[in-house]
């Protein structure tokens, strides 16, 4: 076991900088807005890890878009609408697939390498589409695709710079405006000032013990944006993909929805098919449906996982449309091609987040938020399959461009920047003077409790909750709010805080809402309830935790 050490010494010193633009975040939705503000001013990609590692970079199956014969807007919009279960917002959804196709040509233009069959875009089927509209990159590595072309287009933009592997701890708040966050780079305290901050931050899915989201998923975004007072909503719901790869010795690797678009079968460990008897559309019905529907007969059989079987299909079709996951199973000993690949569902992608208009604007003035890290209603109760993508270069366009209009001015900065003094702390610590800080801090306990918030997010508020399940979960959250009071100078214990931030939203939703829309579901309350069609929002207001109900 590696020997911690049970104090470290930062300087107490804080540094100051001013930008035009600041963005949290590097997946497409932050890279994209950085290249929208590129012509108008400096700009700021702050990123905790390397700019590439993001969940954009493992997002496998494709893009949806409405650029195929077959296929129009107005389906594309449907498809939304019905998948979302009646809570899109209508004008979110329209303005998603109305940009969507001039996003995705201007991404072509910038040299992105989508799949053709000989000259024209191939185009894949996903579950709950009713259209092939989705793209896809060298099989089955689209994000990483994209991220590419946006990297590459950022590092030749002279006005955009990046600090990689610096931890955003709070936004800097100043009467209702936002002007900038303190951040972490290495041991070096900056306090950061900028006219407009763009959240793009991402999702949250290591808060449970299941997901296919990488390691820096831990809902930074959400979490800073409720301690500065922005509106968080739909927090309820949480998207399970159906499909992870389930192998003791082997991460959960995402199996891309595409896999039962091109004819994967379901089947239990009793190699039976079954989602037949669960839904008309089987294998491509809405993901709720799909993940509720093993889940049932993982406890029929009592089994950890069922079956995904591409077994009948082509072996070199599947080496050549799915490289990435051939190659990865290949090495846990699972030939896709002749094997069937054990799966179970996992926490995948958060539908709610910090409230934003169509635009991308907060309740803050000067704050933005873009992606999954963003509630803009466009996915609803349920988001459709590889629409994710899409948001991300759509309303990351639209937030870069309110960015611009931000309230904030330069005098207001320098201001803001003298309030500040060389010795300055951070917010929550008394000031301080001298050759440093020595922070106090149990790791193993905080590892401990990490490990424990997961796995009780996981079996209390995962796919199937209840009053009981989410009333311990509630219980248990609590037994660990001394760590909300605590000022940390670590990743690790920054990213429990916030980890600690977004359960508590999430399940606080999940017990408000007395009914089943979507991806939540309550076995107590299986209807939808009266008074379904509402969104919980969330606010926070000095030490009180406000809630309201927006029809």
């Amino acid at each position: 076991m590696l020997d911690f050490p049970n104090s470290i010494r930062y300087p107490s010193i804080m540094e100051k900088e001013i930008v035009d633009f600041l963005i949290i975040g590097s997946g497409v939705a932050g890279l994209r807005a950085a290249i929208e503000l590129a012509p108008y001013g400096s700009v700021l990609v702050v990123t905790k890890d390397r700019p590439t590692e993001s969940t954009t970079e493992y997002a496998q199956g494709g893009i949806a878009v409405a650029l195929s014969d077959e296929d129009e807007i107005g389906i594309h919009y449907e498809d939304t609408l019905r998948t979302g279960d009646g809570l899109c917002r209508e004008e979110a959804v329209r303005i998603l697939v109305e940009e969507g196709p001039e996003r995705i040509i201007e991404l072509i233009s910038w040299g992105a390498e989508f799949d053709r069959e000989g000259t024209k875009l191939d185009f894949t089927l996903e579950a709950a589409h009713t259209r092939r509209r989705i793209l896809h990159a060298h099989g089955d590595a689209t994000g990483r695709e994209i991220v590419r072309v946006l990297l590459g287009k950022v590092s030749f933009l002279p006005s955009v710079k990046t600090y990689p592997f610096t931890f955003t701890i709070d936004l800097i708040v100043r009467d209702g405006e936002c002007h900038g966050a303190y951040i972490l780079r290495g041991k070096e305290l900056i306090s950061l000032f900028a006219k407009a901050t763009i959240l793009a931050t991402g999702g949250a899915g290591q808060i449970f013990s299941r997901t296919t989201n990488p390691l820096v998923c831990t809902g930074d975004g959400m979490a800073v944006a409720f301690r500065a007072g922005a509106i968080i909503e739909d927090m309820e719901f949480v998207q399970f993909h159906p499909t992870s790869l389930y192998c003791p010795l082997a991460p959960q690797f995402l199996l891309s929805e595409a896999m039962r678009g091109e004819g994967a079968i379901l089947r239990n460990i009793n190699k039976e098919r079954f989602m037949e008897d669960y839904h008309p559309m089987a294998e491509l019905a809405p993901r709720d449906v799909v993940s509720r529907a093993i889940i049932s007969e993982m406890v029929k059989v009592r089994s950890d996982y069922v079956y995904l079987d591409l077994t009948h299909l082509r072996k070199e079709f599947l080496k050549s449309r799915f490289p990435r996951i051939y190659s990865t199973c290949l090495q846990y000993n699972i030939d896709i091609t002749k094997e069937l690949i054990p799966v179970s569902p996992a926490a995948h992608y958060i539908m709610g987040g910090v409230g934003t208009d169509i635009e991308g604007a907060t309740n803050i003035k000067g704050l933005y938020a873009a992606g999954e890290v963003a509630c803009t209603g466009v996915h609803g109760a349920n988001r459709l399959a590889s629409n994710s993508l899409l948001e991300g270069l759509v309303f990351g366009a639209r937030a870069g461009r309110v960015a611009l209009r931000s309230p904030i001015s330069n005098e207001q900065l320098i201001a803001s920047s003298k309030e500040i003094t060389h010795n300055s702390s951070l917010p929550g610590l008394a000031p301080r003077s001298g050759a440093g800080i020595t922070h106090h801090f149990s790791i193993p306990d905080h590892e401990e409790i990490r490990r424990e918030l997961r796995k009780v997010m996981w079996e209390r508020v995962g796919i199937i909750r209840c009053e009981k399940s989410l009333r311990y979960a509630k219980e248990r959250l609590a037994g660990w709010s001394f760590i909300l009071d605590e000022t940390f100078l670590t990743r690790r214990e920054l990213e429990l805080k916030n980890m600690l931030t977004v359960a508590g939203l999430t399940t606080e939703a999940a017990l408000l809402r007395k009914g089943s829309v979507g991806a939540h579901y309550r076995s107590d309350y299986p209807e939808r309830g009266e008074g379904w069609k509402r969104h919980i929002t969330w606010r926070k207001e000095g030490k009180e935790l406000l809630y309201e109900v927006v029809v």
